[in-house]
């Protein structure tokens, strides 16, 4: 998995806000850089603790891929 496929599955999984889950899914799709999000001072506090998650590899990566095929985009 990749480092922003990562990101935004810990960033939907820290929240009951709606707002936030669909912030996930936007930058899962490539809508939404994470330094976009990192400006976005009601958001910035969990990026960084995504982020922290994601060095301390401390997730499911099974979860991560049921989460980007859920969710992922596909144009054909």
């Amino acid at each position: 998995m990749d480092k922003v496929t990562c990101i935004a599955y810990l960033l939907y999984q820290s929240s009951k806000s709606q707002d936030i889950k669909d912030k996930a899914i936007q930058l899962l799709n490539g809508d939404v850089s994470i330094r976009d999000l990192k400006r976005n001072t009601a958001i910035q506090a969990y990026i960084i603790l995504a982020e922290s998650t994601l060095r301390k590899n401390n997730f499911d990566k099974l979860q991560v891929q049921k989460f980007a095929e859920q969710f992922l985009l596909l144009e054909v």
